[in-house]
């Protein structure tokens, strides 16, 4: 879907259960209470299930999205809540946002695929940090597609992490039931950017 139809599709509600009375994705809450609240990244966020959750629990949030009409909803609700969220409007195939070298304790990627964000995901996450990814994936028979990996692939982006979680299945979220890979994995921290790409921390 084009940003346009996002908009659309947040400002009609059409399908407010999936993308907006959700709850926050469970494999994200389960990473966040084992870890010391710092400073998260929800890039992808839509109208911020994820982010406010975070932002509730003692977390530093900035969330991303490319569709106004989600950051939108998403504000709102922070400022109903009483929780502060960074929440910005930035396209990220565009390259509208600029993760950082080195700045987050957390990045959360959900049921958002662009295989060209990964790498700058992982160069984002401190040392010790953590990167939570899950995409969906083809069904046997498929071939992937822009917006599916094949079975097995999502695990080789992280060659040389520490895995703390990986599954293929079913999710365990209500708001999605197509099949999904999810990773939770920690940067090593002795693992550094080489230095052509190094800059400073923070955006």
């Amino acid at each position: 879907m084009k940003t346009g139809e996002w908009n659309a599709r947040y400002r009609s509600g059409e399908r407010a259960a999936e993308d907006l009375d959700a709850a926050p994705t469970p494999l994200l809450i389960e990473t966040a209470l084992r870890l010391k609240p710092g400073r998260a990244l929800d890039l992808a966020s839509g109208a911020g299930r994820n982010a406010l959750w975070l932002a509730e629990h003692s977390w530093t949030v900035t969330a991303v999205d490319a569709a106004e009409a989600a950051i939108e909803i998403l504000r709102g609700r922070a400022m109903a809540r009483g929780v502060a969220v960074d929440a910005r409007v930035a396209d990220l195939e565009q390259g509208e946002f600029d993760i950082g070298i080195s700045s987050w304790d957390l990045i959360a990627i959900c049921y958002y695929l662009q295989r060209n964000l990964l790498a700058p995901a992982k160069q984002g996450v401190v040392p010790g940090g953590i990167l939570l990814v899950i995409v969906h994936i083809t069904d046997p028979g498929e071939e992937p597609t822009t917006h599916r990996l094949r079975p097995g692939e999502l695990k080789n982006y992280f060659a040389g992490w520490e895995i703390l979680h990986s599954y293929e299945g079913k999710p365990g979220d209500a708001a999605h039931q197509r099949c999904v890979a999810e990773i939770v994995a920690r940067r090593p921290v002795d693992m550094r950017v080489p230095p052509q790409q190094e800059s400073k921390p923070g955006l």
